[in-house]
């Protein structure tokens, strides 16, 4: 039997076809109160200059150029590509729901919307307003794909009505990134508080890695339990869905913080480190080696991240790794430990808060469902 078309049960067996998101057309989000936990303090007056707005033309084609620039270095190494279409909000006709309106922001990080496993695209919900119709942009390649014997399931939309954010987040608490100060005591994540509640169910893909029959999840500012408990509910049990925690003070994101890069290795945040002692346990008992990538050095905007998309990266197979160009100490880093990187200059995507992983989603992988824990 010919394999699957979609099928991807890791993040490191040799990629045969991706998606990578598109920004050829992108609206600036406005800087509500549930948004101020993901743009650095520094922006604040951009976001509330141009909400609603087009993103100025010069970061949008710089933005294009780098996904592009994607494109082509993936399609050199014999991965085929696959490119959503553009969604784009007129900001004279916002989208109106019973709870709230928006002009929408774009579809450039497909790992956010789309979780693939195995044979099986589970669309999330997302917890931003300004992202809720992101998926119209991947129906026509999801159709295709369901039409070609995947698995299509769509998490509960959601209302998120004014009861799914905590309005009463304290705004010092509010996207605190590396480089700031911070203390367990200042900081409402580290006291189990997030800017999104447990009214509905609501997460952001992005917030799952993949490892054969386990699956790890954090709980963050666009991921609730409830969110993760849903996943845990169609997986289960043919998967096993743990929670996993880092000393994060702006958890948004799994894949520049903890990121698998091969059968018994995983990249690890030094300045975000895992704080669950029964998941390192887990890692450490079944023979994983835990890798501590240098931080990152491109000279790029980061509004909505920090410079930890660096490792941000995207696994061809386990001896080949797609690294922005110009983050050289990770370059030199993965040449260590004798992954071979392959360059791609992208750096200008950065300011829409994403890296190479983040602007992918994997839909084929050669390899089988396999177990690498001891569990």
């Amino acid at each position: 039997m010919s394999k699957p078309i979609v099928s991807s049960f890791n993040e490191w067996d040799p990629l045969e076809e991706v998606i990578i998101g598109t920004l050829d057309k992108v609206t600036v989000p406005f800087l509500s109160h549930e948004m101020k936990v993901f743009i650095r303090k520094e922006y604040w007056d951009f976001y509330k200059k141009y909400g609603g707005q087009p993103y100025p033309k010069e970061f949008v084609e710089k933005g294009v150029k780098a996904l592009n620039n994607l494109e082509k270095v993936l399609e050199a190494e014999g991965v085929k590509v696959r490119r959503p279409e553009p969604v784009r909000f007129d900001p004279d006709k916002r989208v109106t729901t019973p709870h709230y309106e928006s002009t929408g922001f774009f579809n450039a990080d497909v790992r956010d919307i789309l979780l693939i496993v195995g044979d099986t695209i589970i669309e999330a919900p997302m917890a931003q307003r300004c992202r809720a119709f992101e998926y119209l942009g991947y129906q026509d390649l999801i159709l295709e794909y369901f039409k070609s014997g995947a698995k299509w399931l769509c998490a509960p939309k959601g209302s998120k009505s004014s009861e799914l954010y905590d309005y009463e987040y304290p705004e010092e608490d509010m996207a605190l990134f590396r480089g700031e100060p911070i203390s367990d005591t200042n900081v409402s994540v580290f006291n189990g508080r997030f800017i999104t509640t447990e009214h509905e169910i609501c997460f952001d893909a992005a917030d799952f890695v993949r490892c054969g029959r386990d699956i790890f999840a954090q709980r963050s500012h666009v991921t609730n339990q409830l969110g993760i408990d849903w996943v845990r509910s169609i997986l289960e049990p043919t998967y096993k869905v743990h929670n996993i925690k880092f000393r994060d003070p702006s958890p948004v994101h799994i894949d520049a913080t903890w990121l698998p890069i091969g059968e018994g290795k995983v990249l690890s945040c030094p300045d975000r480190v895992c704080i669950s002692e029964d998941m390192l346990a887990l890692f450490k008992n079944s023979g994983w080696e835990i890798f501590y990538p240098p931080p990152g050095e491109a000279k790029a905007e980061f509004h909505m991240s920090s410079r930890w998309l660096s490792m941000n990266i995207l696994m061809l197979d386990p001896e080949r790794v797609v690294v922005e160009k110009d983050e050289l100490a990770t370059i030199k880093f993965f040449k260590k430990i004798g992954i071979k990187p392959i360059l791609v200059d992208f750096k200008d995507h950065y300011m829409f808060g994403g890296g190479i992983h983040c602007a992918t989603a994997d839909v084929r992988r050669r390899g089988e469902l396999k177990s690498y824990f001891n569990n």
